[in-house]
């Protein structure tokens, strides 16, 4: 038996899904024909209180066309240093929306609007023009860690008081909401654009929507079409994501219980330096040195157990839906013995 907790993304459909799949009923969606798609963008979009969508192929794609609807060349992105639409979009607000970045120093990924409105650009020549907020929900590199709704709805506050736009990479997004018992609706409310990630907790084999209004869900679509990110039967995707929305989304709390036992049991392990809290489906955790969390993943994959790091010596745990119990028990006796 090999387990895999590299990440939520390793998820393969499952029979049902893969009946809607192949039941879809599908046409060219750049033609704008695909009835399945059109399904799925109008599905998200009203769960999450907007207007329109448009369904990408990643989640990175569905950021980068935010960032680049939200901003001009030369305007600069407010967000946390471990972001992942920094660190790991491959540069991409550089290279597709010619835009810099003001890092912010925060709790795991979560900062204040405080340091938000510390970190606005007065208007002078010699700066860059801030036009844009974001976050991610939850922080990946903040170990799964979820906002605070009453925290956004500040940020949100400051974001309109100082006209600039408020995105959300809500790669985890499901998970928070199941975590903070928050409502799509509510969470919807207070952002300009939502990126909707289709393929980690729920599931899905490909895909995320982004949300926002008919005009800027328009221009996301033009974006779209520069990036290549344009499909034609795309539909039997879109099927996937459909049956995820309406399928996968409380059993997250499955993942989130079986990340705690893990915790509890890396709690005991003299060798482990530091646990981020477990707040969602991610545990991330920290070695001595970035040798000795190599050999840790070492000794994890001669068990044919699958984990990876995370920077220099934090190791990550990633549970998800083909995570199942004897898997769990499987780990846990594991890493009891190392």
């Amino acid at each position: 038996m090999i387990v895999d907790l590299r990440s939520d993304t390793v998820t393969r459909p499952t029979k049902e899904m893969l009946e809607a799949m192949f039941s879809a009923k599908v046409g060219d969606d750049v033609f704008g024909e695909d009835e399945t798609v059109i399904a799925l963008e109008q599905k998200a979009a009203a769960l999450f209180g907007k207007e329109a969508g448009l369904f990408c192929p990643s989640g990175t794609m569905t950021n980068q066309i935010a960032v680049k609807a939200h901003t001009q060349a030369g305007d600069e992105v407010i967000c946390d240093k471990l972001s992942h639409i920094y660190i790991y979009e491959g540069g991409g607000i550089a290279s597709n929306a010619l835009a810099s970045v003001a890092l912010i120093e925060g709790d795991r990924g979560r900062f204040t609007p405080e340091q938000v409105l510390e970190n606005i650009r007065k208007e002078d020549i010699h700066f860059p023009r801030t036009s844009l907020v974001s976050i991610e929900n939850t922080v990946n590199r903040g170990g799964g860690a979820y906002w605070n709704i009453n925290e956004i709805k500040k940020i949100a506050f400051v974001c309109t008081e100082n006209k600039l736009q408020f995105h959300l990479d809500g790669a985890r997004i499901f998970n928070a909401l199941i975590a903070s018992n928050e409502t799509a609706k509510n969470m919807g409310e207070q952002f300009d654009s939502i990126s909707v990630c289709l393929s980690k907790g729920l599931g899905a084999p490909v895909g995320s929507v982004l949300l926002g209004t008919t005009d800027f869900i328009q221009k996301a679509r033009r974006t779209r079409k520069v990036f290549g990110g344009g499909m034609r039967q795309a539909g039997y995707l879109a099927a996937a994501g459909i049956y995820a929305l309406d399928n996968n989304i409380n059993r997250l709390k499955d993942d989130h219980l079986k990340a705690k036992q893990l915790e509890e049991t890396l709690n005991k392990l003299p060798f482990i330096e530091k646990i981020y809290p477990v707040e969602t489906n991610i545990v991330l955790f920290t070695m001595p040195t970035a040798n000795d969390a190599q050999q840790f993943i070492g000794k994890l994959a001669a068990n044919n157990i699958k984990a990876i790091t995370v920077g220099k010596s934090d190791v990550r745990f990633v549970t998800h839906l083909d995570f199942t119990d004897e898997m769990l028990e499987k780990v846990l006796n594991t890493i009891k013995k190392i």
